[in-house]
């Protein structure tokens, strides 16, 4: 392999990006503007993508999944956001909710689980925010005491990403309140029918409106004891790096958002006629669609180099999954308002996705770490 190889992505990668947007623009975009309207979870989507296996991909062959790497997770990520963001949540929530089973749970654990999201039986979120902490992981209150065996769940947390369709749930307590900060926390599998498991109303918001969020109650929930992942003590250590990984997948989405903002920006300036021509013949209008591909592309090469280490579990992860994900979700912020713009009024209403796409960017630059906290890892890392 030359130098120059590793900044060319496979011909299996872009044979899986054709078979991606196909079932995105065949089963899913069609609904994504009745999905964003009704704030409705995109049953289709979850159909089609089980269907074509792409809703959990990064599950690996020995858990019976199609064991994507990391590259490929995002590439089906990032089309699926092309046309629908909320869409978009199922294979990276999957991802999101079993890395911490992945990285840090037994091989009993990983057997018990794992088949099950490949198969697209059910689907895994992840609760680590609550009401007080959000970028303050350290200082949840949500506890777990150690009863005989078990374990008695108490505690809420807040902002959980396809909340309501999971079946299954990692979730982070503090199971020693004495310990040491940041050391005294422990992640368990909690089921959707768990005895004292319940949820809020879903959470009206500003985007991605197809993907339910809501709160998780816990009120003396009894969890087995070998529903822990990883040993007491090590769930925030393993939850962190959770982040370094799944971080990767959200500038994805964030990409994909962009490219689809950037892609109806294009189609109506060509179309739009103003003063005898085509807004597309205007040089203002073209450095806009020049400055927004460049965004766009460097934050895709971004991603891609971050999921390349992600996939070899290099040390400077931390750096590049936070870079990823940052100039990602700030770049399609800035993308999707400029789509906005250059179609003008028609840009402002539903009659066009682009308000939508908008609307659905905001949040890349808020979850799994705002990116106040994304330069604070980086530079964390610099200063090492």
């Amino acid at each position: 392999m030359s130098d120059f190889d590793l900044f060319r992505t496979t011909e299996e990668h872009e044979e899986l990006r054709g078979a991606v947007r196909a079932v995105a623009e065949d089963k899913i975009a069609p609904h994504a503007a009745d999905v964003d309207d009704r704030s409705r979870f995109p049953q289709e989507a979850l159909e089609a993508l089980v269907a074509t296996d792409f809703h959990a991909p990064h599950i690996g062959e020995q858990y019976d999944g199609v064991g994507a790497d990391a590259l490929a997770t995002c590439i089906v990520i990032e089309e699926v956001a092309r046309v629908c963001g909320s869409s978009s949540l199922i294979p990276a929530v999957n991802k999101l909710g079993t890395m911490p089973v992945i990285l840090g749970a037994s091989e009993d654990l990983k057997q018990r689980y794992l088949p099950k999201v490949a198969s697209g039986e059910v689907m895994f979120s992840y609760g680590l925010s609550e009401r007080e902490s959000g970028s303050d992981t350290a200082s949840m209150r949500t506890q777990a005491v150690a009863d005989g065996d078990d374990w008695i769940l108490n505690g809420q947390k807040s902002w959980i990403t396809n909340a309501g369709v999971s079946d299954y749930y990692t979730v982070l307590a503090v199971t020693d309140p004495d310990g040491k900060r940041g050391s005294n926390i422990s992640a368990f599998v909690v089921h959707a029918d768990d005895a004292g498991f319940t949820l809020g109303e879903p959470e009206r918001k500003l985007g991605i409106k197809g993907s339910p969020t809501r709160e998780l109650f816990f009120d003396d929930v009894r969890l087995p004891g070998d529903r822990i992942v990883g040993a007491p003590g090590e769930g925030l250590k393993i939850a962190l790096r959770t982040l370094d990984h799944t971080r990767v997948t959200i500038g994805a989405q964030a990409v994909g958002i962009a490219q689809g903002a950037l892609d109806q920006a294009v189609e109506y300036v060509k179309e739009r006629k103003q003063f005898g021509k085509a807004i597309a013949d205007f040089q203002g209008v073209q450095f806009m669609l020049a400055d927004m591909a460049m965004k766009l592309e460097t934050a895709r090469q971004m991603v891609y180099t971050a999921a390349a280490k992600s996939e070899r579990f290099d040390d400077d992860l931390p750096f590049y999954g936070a870079a990823a994900k940052c100039y990602a979700s700030d770049a399609a912020m800035e993308i999707t308002t400029d789509a906005v713009q250059l179609l003008g009024g028609a840009g402002y209403v539903k009659d066009f996705p682009v308000e939508r796409m908008m609307r659905d960017a905001k949040i890349t630059q808020i979850y799994e770490g705002t990116n106040q906290i994304q330069r604070m890892v980086m530079a964390r890392q610099l200063l090492k």
